[in-house]
């Protein structure tokens, strides 16, 4: 089968935004590709074997290659037309897009929807977790190490980016252990899927994209979590004040833990929503958030009520943990 190619030169800071203006424009699927320069830091805290699992790329740091494929009967200068007006839009709300080209060409099935497989390897991401493509073999290092089965689809990532892996290693510090916890733009799921292996006892996950809904469906089937973790579409929090009961959404409100990795745009819509979910001392995880955005959204917790207990960094990247007051 052939596909087209839109692929749109960008910086790291507006993949988000980019990203989902092609799945909003009927792309089958997205890759994402950010710099690999030399001189950016790898962490390798956990043991990680990046030379092995992702050679380094020419990049420029800062920047990103976004390629989204789309059904070979679109016309892509079509879809170019419908998108560059928002990318160019995004300035206006203080993203940076860089020097935006675009490129088209028809490719393959096989050169996207499975030759990215060979990259994607187990991953240990923070002390006990490990996120693990169902592809791959591996055996766990200790008996605390937790294994996340995960299979991403054709939209979304594998779980490794410093805005995942700042929220895991967060939730790691976060859960004691029988929480209830609402995470807001679940995608693949993997969030949740960490939270119940660190201890939360009730997790509901929530994602406006039916395609993001199916997919965290069938992740936490492969982790057999079913009866922990409760999947809802719904457009970040609504799905809370439209009748549904406590036995329909899984969890009890208002609940302990809330973590939401999505942009700083829209973190910034719903923290009140936030608020209203929380027990008093409950912690909102709030990542997805590029360094220069941190002011404005630490500032918008603080007048919202919630106390920064504590801010977490990778790359360029920022996760705030906020406890309700």
């Amino acid at each position: 089968m052939l596909w087209r190619e839109l692929t749109i030169h960008t910086t790291e800071e507006a993949v988000e935004m980019i990203s989902n203006f092609l799945h909003e424009a009927g792309a089958g699927g997205v890759s994402i590709e950010e710099s690999a320069a030399t001189k950016r830091k790898r962490d390798t805290s956990f043991g990680q074997w990046f030379d092995e699992i992702v050679p380094f790329n020419d990049i420029p740091e800062g920047c990103a290659v976004i390629k989204g494929y789309f059904d070979e009967t679109v016309m892509l200068d079509e879809i170019q037309a419908l998108i560059a007006p928002r990318v160019e839009e995004l300035k206006d709300f203080g993203i940076d897009t860089g020097d935006v080209r675009y490129e088209m060409k028809t490719v393959n099935e096989e050169e996207w929807a499975t030759a990215w497989k060979q990259y994607f390897k187990p991953i240990r991401v923070s002390e006990r977790l490990t996120i693990k493509p169902t592809w791959e073999s591996y055996s766990p290092e200790s008996p605390e190490e937790r294994i996340i089965e995960l299979d991403p689809g054709m939209a979304f990532g594998t779980g490794t980016h410093p805005t995942t892996t700042l929220c895991l290693r967060t939730l790691e510090k976060v859960i004691e252990g029988g929480e209830e916890l609402i995470d807001v733009g679940t995608g693949s799921g993997i969030l949740s899927i960490g939270a119940a292996y660190l201890g939360a006892s009730r997790i509901l996950a929530l994602d406006l994209d039916p395609v993001a809904v199916s997919s965290a469906t069938e992740n936490v089937r492969l982790n057999g979590l079913e009866d922990r973790i409760t999947i809802k579409e719904s457009d970040l929090l609504s799905v809370l004040t439209d009748g549904s009961s406590g036995d329909e959404l899984g969890v009890e409100l208002p609940v302990q833990v809330v973590v939401a990795n999505i942009l700083a745009e829209v973190i910034l819509l719903f923290i009140d929503d936030v608020y209203k979910a929380l027990k008093p001392g409950g912690i909102y995880i709030a990542s997805g958030i590029f360094k220069n955005k941190e002011e404005i959204v630490g500032k918008a917790l603080v007048e919202a009520g919630f106390e920064i207990a504590d801010i977490n960094r990778d790359d360029d990247w920022v996760a705030f943990v906020a406890r309700k007051n």
